[in-house]
């Protein structure tokens, strides 16, 4: 026989108080005290209570719903993250009685035409944004409209861990690239050159300080490359540099560029130059290339606390002058092969 499912009362009696008292916690958290409310929350995760999704929609005319947008299909080897991200996130917010609604968009403007119909219409109650950017103009239009969000992305200004301009949660990029340099650095020599994106990304900026910052830091310098994420342009640009420059090892953006840069030493003769990429994608290891693994299973996870607090069930609102929060992921050094 099945054990009976806990109640709003069982909640009530463990936490000693009264069952308004859970039913505040649950639906308008902000008006509990903080010690009640942290002692009701602590018996609602103790006994495992999962309150009726659609009774709660009824009664609180909120959604239960998260937005984010299912990005376009753009081939390549690079989206399994995302696609990782959310499914994580689908899964986590179910576990907290929440629902994920995918939307299609190509363009920010096109996103927010998207998501002002969908918070219209009460079919969602916080937006979850991805591919953030300088001057995001997705940000600016939620916080003036006092959508509840939070971004898989950094805003990208000069102060995103100090005062950041939204809550945020993101993958340490830079740590990550840094992880590499020194592994390369202690393994294959002093000469390790950086294969990254044009300059001027936020997210590929910021991998290159991770290699610069290494390098600097073992005294040690070496070139910088760029190139478009494309697997045939990296395999050129390499191709072209590398006879000219023999490097000691690659520390690349991605695993496009790394697999890119690992064919190029390969027709030159060199299949064993230490190569690392950055998103450990299937690819990656099939070729034994080493790679930075983002863990976006984490990036969820930091997500859905900054949207619902630790425990919580339901989205919370931010207040006019509260201070915005942030989550960063630090990523795994995946080694493979003889690096």
């Amino acid at each position: 026989m099945m054990a009976k499912a806990p109640t709003v009362e069982d909640v009530a009696r463990a936490a000693g108080v009264s069952r308004q008292t859970v039913s505040n916690v649950l639906n308008s958290p902000d008006i509990v005290r903080g010690p009640t409310r942290e002692r009701v929350q602590r018996a609602i995760v103790e006994l495992g209570y999962r309150p009726h999704a659609a009774a709660r929609r009824l009664r609180t005319r909120r959604s239960s719903t998260i937005g984010v947008r299912l990005d376009p299909y753009a081939g390549g080897i690079s989206g399994v993250v995302l696609d990782r991200f959310v499914h994580a996130l689908t899964e986590r917010a179910s576990e907290r009685g929440m629902r994920v609604l995918l939307y299609a968009a190509r363009t920010p403007a096109e996103e927010i035409d998207r998501i002002g119909d969908l918070v219209d219409g009460g079919e969602i109650d916080a937006v979850v944004l991805t591919g953030t950017s300088h001057e995001d103009t997705r940000t600016t239009w939620l916080q003036e409209r006092d959508v509840p969000f939070v971004s898989f992305g950094r805003p990208w200004r000069s102060d995103d861990d100090g005062a950041p301009a939204h809550p945020w949660a993101d993958v340490d990029g830079a740590a990550g690239t840094r992880a590499a340099t020194k592994h390369l650095l202690d393994q294959a020599g002093p000469r390790i050159a950086f294969l990254g994106w044009p300059e001027g990304s936020g997210t590929g900026d910021d991998r290159a300080r991770g290699w610069s910052e290494a390098m600097s830091d073992a005294g040690h310098t070496g070139p910088r490359w760029h190139t478009e994420d494309s697997v045939g342009l990296a395999r050129e640009l390499v191709g072209s540099v590398l006879a000219d420059d023999p490097v000691d090892g690659v520390v690349c953006v991605s695993d496009s560029l790394a697999i890119g840069a690992h064919l190029a030493a390969t027709a030159l003769g060199r299949p064993g130059l230490p190569v690392v990429g950055f998103d450990n994608t299937p690819a990656a290891e099939a070729l034994g290339i080493s790679s930075v693994e983002q863990l976006p299973e984490q990036v969820a996870a930091g997500v859905l606390d900054l949207l619902m607090g630790p425990t919580g069930n339901v989205v919370l609102q931010r207040e006019a002058g509260q201070d915005a929060a942030y989550v960063l992921v630090e990523p795994r050094l995946v080694v493979r092969g003889a690096e």
